[in-house]
């Protein structure tokens, strides 16, 4: 069987994927700046466990306030990263996990997770797989427990061209990974109205901020 493409493809850019923040521009950095910086602020104390981690640089911002992060990832190459960046990282312990099949041992520790943080990839989600993940994580983290999502917004002249839309309404793009061949990968924007409304089958409390370049969605799962 074919590996799925979006870990295929990070799987390829592993080596050089944080260096791609070298290119983003002012506004963009100033935006990624304050975001990190109110979601340090808003996940402060909790235990947090983080879906699809990458290389870890969000791993290391919620380590500075967080009491506890289990920092998860599927792709092999990007989850050797994380582990590299946060060896020395007291608070955080990484464990390679799909998302989208948790396991019944999540939390080893027995102490229960208080907050659930992603970056980057709900827009990697289709509809199907990102209401599928809610569910799951309303079975396994039961009410109260905080859900922070973060990710990117369409800026016209600066996000990848979208490729195509295909039946389900899920929007694709096309990326080139480390020896230049194409991938193309589902890559969502969503408005505030469709978040609230897939949102609200699980949460409550629903707030949605949004910079130029970013937005983040918090509530309490029910």
């Amino acid at each position: 069987m074919d590996k799925n493409p979006i870990i295929a493809y990070y799987d390829s850019v592993a080596g050089w994927y944080d260096t791609l923040r070298d290119d983003y521009s002012e506004e963009q950095q100033e935006d990624l700046q304050e975001a990190h910086e109110q979601i340090s602020t808003l996940l402060a104390g909790h235990r947090v466990l983080e879906l699809g981690c990458g290389t870890g640089a969000w791993s290391e911002v919620l380590a500075e306030t967080a009491e506890y992060v289990l920092a998860t990832d599927i792709s092999v190459n990007m989850f050797d990263v994380a582990r590299m960046h946060g060896d020395d990282l007291q608070n955080v312990e990484y464990r390679q996990i799909d998302a989208l099949d948790l396991p019944d041992d999540l939390d080893s520790s027995g102490d229960g997770f208080s907050a659930v943080f992603m970056a980057g990839l709900w827009s990697r989600l289709t509809r199907e797989q990102g209401d599928a993940l809610l569910q799951s994580l309303k079975k396994r983290l039961g009410k109260d427990v905080l859900l922070v999502i973060f990710d990117d917004a369409y800026v016209e002249g600066e996000s990848a061209t979208i490729a195509r839309t295909d039946l389900q309404g899920n929007t694709h793009e096309f990326k080139i990974d480390a020896e230049g061949i194409r991938h193309e990968l589902v890559k969502n924007y969503p408005t505030d109205s469709s978040l609230r409304k897939r949102l609200d089958k699980v949460g409550r409390e629903i707030k949605i901020a949004r910079w130029e370049f970013y937005w983040v969605l918090t509530c309490r799962l029910k």
